[in-house]
């Protein structure tokens, strides 16, 4: 499954790996690789794959889940898709209560003590994905876990989920990626060990040369 969903990401151009041309992430960190799984909801047959994998891997690590919430706004679409396969409810956490209304941050109807999986398209630090976990917490719900599309495997979204104790299942990673687009020509050998040092240390810049 994981080198699947990678060689769809890249026919449809989801992930982007441009190391001669590096992308500047909010955080201000320089990466040679970009990842918009949003695409994937425009490719019916990749999105049949992602959505049937997303489902797969709930009910293979969490059965006993009764209530799927998407992250705002990428995996918001996944988790509906998602619940609709599985027959559950879901929901979706906003980045921000809402300032008018009944200024909710969690839309959908969750009791206290409904165990929840977390449906997020990425996990590049963690930081977003332990906001969501977080709040859902606070309403009282059990968060049985994170289910995701890709991850970079960071050092620091490692240890801030273990910190956050919430585990993560993604159906692909960038050690794959690297792997499978080095095999099919969409970079060097050399770059997919430039991806990988850029991954295990993304403040160090050497990786650009």
């Amino acid at each position: 499954m994981e080198r699947i969903i990678a060689k769809e990401l890249l026919s449809i151009g989801a992930v982007f790996l441009r190391p001669e041309h590096p992308f500047t992430w909010a955080s201000g960190i320089k990466s040679p690789i970009y990842c918009d799984n949003r695409l994937t909801l425009s490719a019916p047959a990749v999105r049949e794959q992602v959505e049937a994998g997303l489902a797969e891997l709930v009910r293979q690590h969490h059965p006993e889940c009764e209530m799927l919430m998407g992250t705002s706004t990428a995996g918001i679409a996944h988790a509906a898709i998602t619940a609709t396969l599985l027959n559950l409810p879901m929901g979706y956490v906003r980045g921000e209560a809402k300032s008018h209304g009944r200024t909710n941050r969690i839309e959908g109807k969750m009791d206290p003590g409904t165990k929840v999986v977390v449906i997020e398209d990425l996990i590049s630090t963690g930081g977003s994905a332990i906001e969501v976990v977080e709040a859902l917490r606070e309403e009282g719900a059990q968060v049985l876990g994170i289910v995701s599309i890709f991850t970079y495997g960071m050092r620091k979204s490692v240890e801030r989920l273990a910190a956050a104790n919430v585990v993560n299942h993604s159906l692909s990673n960038l050690d794959t990626l690297v792997e499978v687009a080095a095999e099919e020509g969409y970079i060097t050998a050399d770059w997919k060990a430039r991806i990988l040092q850029f991954r295990e240390n993304p403040s160090d810049e050497s990786w650009i040369k």
